[in-house]
């Protein structure tokens, strides 16, 4: 199907546009990601969504249409997203706070791009996460528990419509799809946003697929990530419900997120004790808590702290 009948109805002018339904965004998404739509429509219908914002129904629709394009993975408890891109607070500590979730027994895929940005990438060694390909996820999650799949690889046409944002000068909806992606179908997602008006529209998007849990925080550099001295508001889903909570901070702290931790901490001694930092332990276990919620743990926090302590021990007892 030809994308010019979704470009006429976004564009015809003031009083005959619309938005796309659900089923049109799906078909949009499916025509785009086939490579046959000619390149003048798909820029098209992506600035015009970007002009008039895109709806809960439009995401969902664009989002299943991606998913169902998706190559096989294996189950995972939780889908944790990394599309921030260009914009560096520091180190990405939240791949600790997903590697202490997936000690935790909850299986993790990460899965992103970060455009020029590549320290999220250039940590995973420290952080003890596997860069993979889909074919080599099940053997990652079954030995680590935790496993990162770069987009590119993951899925190749959704990757070449985020890229897109260097032809057109802007970022688009896609950037929003990604996030909704949710590859390996996880029962629980968790995703920062940098802007904090899509905490509502993709905990509505969430909940239009039929997810079950789901947490969206103003994150660190737009990552899930939390600054353990600010309050944070949470937007998603609980039990398929409209969830909304505030999470209190954890210290008292008015600095910048980038400059809590100690220059001379990183992730790999901080994980292994080598160099103790307590702002950078708070932030993974701040960021691990708020997983750990979604998830549905009780007493999360102090199970994130548990956990912390614990993570010698447990890491030797799977070895």
């Amino acid at each position: 199907m030809s994308l010019a009948p979704h470009v006429a109805t976004l564009g015809r002018g003031p009083g005959r546009s619309r938005s796309l339904t659900r089923e049109e965004a799906a078909e949009a998404m499916a025509d785009m990601l086939s490579g046959k739509a000619a390149p003048e429509a798909v820029g098209a219908l992506l600035m015009l969504l970007r002009m008039k914002g895109e709806t809960a129904e439009e995401i969902a629709g664009l989002a299943c249409a991606a998913q169902a394009a998706c190559p096989a993975l294996p189950d995972a408890a939780l889908d944790w997203p990394s599309y921030a891109a260009g914009r560096t607070r520091g180190l990405p500590w939240f791949l600790l706070s997903a590697r202490l979730v997936a000690q935790a027994g909850f299986p993790v895929v990460l899965h992103g791009w970060n455009g020029t940005d590549d320290a999220v990438r250039a940590h995973l060694e420290g952080a003890g996460i596997a860069l993979s390909r889909p074919s080599d996820a099940e053997a990652a999650l079954a030995r680590h528990g935790i496993v990162y799949l770069p987009l590119e690889t993951l899925h190749p046409a959704l990757f070449a419509l985020l890229s897109l944002r260097s032809v057109l000068g802007l970022r688009s909806c896609i950037n929003t799809v990604c996030r909704m992606l949710n590859p390996a179908r996880a029962t629980a997602s968790v995703q920062g946003v940098f802007h904090p008006s899509y905490r509502l529209l993709q905990a509505d998007a969430g909940a239009l697929l039929g997810w079950r849990a789901l947490t969206v925080i103003k994150g660190g550099g737009g990552e899930f990530e939390r600054h353990p001295g600010k309050a944070v508001a949470g937007f998603g889903l609980r039990e398929g419900a409209r969830f909304a909570h505030g999470f209190p901070p954890a210290q008292e702290s008015a600095v910048r997120l980038s400059e809590g931790p100690d220059a001379g901490t990183h992730l790999a001694g901080l994980w292994d004790g080598t160099t103790g930092d307590p702002f950078a332990e708070d932030i993974v276990i701040g960021t691990a808590a708020l997983a750990l919620d979604t998830l549905g743990v009780a007493a999360p926090q102090e199970t994130a702290r548990q956990l912390w302590a614990r993570r010698h021990t447990r890491q030797e007892a799977a070895a």
